[in-house]
């Protein structure tokens, strides 16, 4: 659904890139947070959100290359709001799937660079906050268990497509370079969008449901599902009364009973009295990163290659409709990674193989640098408050 150049008149661009940049600096305050509060409770440092969230972006343009048919010579791929929101908060999926559209549009010619920000408001924006706030409502009422998330997860992803396709109709009623029905763009965009939110629901579900059956604490909408962490210390018994002086051991009583184990809850504060609890062992999440990584890598740089060459949704509907004769050249059309390949490269199968993996390794790169700076700014400014003076010996 990445509309090019032309589609779009200057001034509905414009007011879209306005509220694509208001968006974009919301979600930056917002991933802040998000970022600094990954993993409370569960022992999860927030110091492993930021890589997993830029390899979130990388694993999005990956699967984005891999256009599925939905009948009718037409195919689909991946939005991704839906997924970058439950995988890593809706303000970090936000800056996810923007990413990604950057590196699209910058590196690939990929989706118009005056579009940007109706690329941006519908495919990142839209996607997100309809997916996220389905997601919750739908996490409410099912049950507490992760087989709800995933099927919560599926749903939300489902909506989110054909969202994205009324929001597109929306703007080009406003500001639609061709004669064309709003009635016929909104037919035709919905309908076939819907088809495509099938293949969407189901990439979300299986990637949520595959990370959720290995590491529930790293995805952020599964938190709250698993009970807090017990720790128990070793048991104290309690030191043993001297006899008494008199040796009358009928009438004194002697307290052999062990005291009780002391339980600390993850969280909660101790007792002054209590021993100090034990920490539980930080868990790593390499072997989650390595993984998406790996999959992302296979995914750009193996499978792409046997992905749908049929338009996509919004390609075969502005063909029908006579919409892509208003389509203008790509400002980075000669860019040598330009439609997904590397230039001078005779081989398709390499050409695009090695343009995918430049790809993951370029998002990865921009998307981990842009949230390992959010989250330190906010380290930064968490501990920027002066600590207090503590007195030196003494009760």
């Amino acid at each position: 659904m990445h509309v090019p150049d032309g589609f779009i008149n200057a001034p509905v661009s414009a007011a879209a890139g306005v509220v694509a940049a208001a968006a974009v600096a919301v979600s930056l305050r917002g991933a802040r947070r998000e970022l600094a509060g990954a993993g409370r409770g569960t022992g999860s440092g927030a110091e492993r959100t930021a890589p997993l969230a830029g390899l979130v972006a990388a694993f999005i343009f990956a699967v984005q290359m891999l256009n599925f048919p939905v009948g009718a010579g037409t195919s689909g791929h991946l939005l991704g709001g839906a997924l970058a929101a439950i995988l890593v908060g809706p303000y970090t999926g936000v800056l996810c799937v923007s990413v990604v559209l950057l590196m699209q549009g910058v590196l690939f010619a990929d989706g118009g660079l005056t579009a940007l920000g109706v690329n941006i408001t519908d495919m990142a924006i839209v996607t997100t906050v309809v997916a996220y706030l389905l997601f919750r409502g739908l996490v409410k009422v099912l049950p507490r268990r992760r087989s709800s998330v995933t099927a919560a997860a599926f749903v939300a992803a489902l909506v989110s497509v054909p969202a994205a396709a009324v929001a597109f109709t929306g703007l080009y009623a406003l500001g639609g370079t061709a004669d064309v029905p709003i009635g016929k763009v909104f037919t035709a965009m919905v309908g076939v969008h819907v088809l495509i939110g099938i293949g969407e629901a189901a990439i979300t579900a299986l990637t949520v449901g595959a990370v959720i059956a290995v590491r529930p604490d790293l995805v952020h909408g599964a938190r709250g599902l698993t009970k807090p962490l017990e720790l128990r210390t070793a048991p104290v018994t309690a030191p043993a009364a001297p006899a008494p002086a008199t040796g009358d051991l009928g009438t004194a009583a002697r307290d052999t009973t062990p005291a009780e184990p002391a339980v600390a809850t993850a969280g909660a504060a101790p007792a002054d009295d209590a021993p100090a609890p034990v920490s539980a062992p930080r868990r790593s999440a390499r072997g989650v990163w390595l993984a998406g990584l790996a999959a992302a890598l296979v995914c750009a740089g193996g499978v792409s290659y046997y992905a749908s060459a049929s338009p996509d949704g919004l390609e075969k509907v502005a063909h029908d409709q006579g919409i892509d004769a208003k389509a203008e050249d790509h400002a980075a059309k000669d860019s040598p990674l330009a439609d997904y390949g590397v230039k001078n490269l005779a081989d398709p199968r390499l050409s695009g193989g090695l343009a995918g993996v430049i790809g993951v390794g370029a998002t990865l790169a921009v998307g981990t640098g842009v949230f390992v700076v959010l989250r330190r700014r906010r380290a930064a400014s968490s501990d920027g408050h002066p600590a207090e003076a503590r007195p030196h010996g003494g009760a």
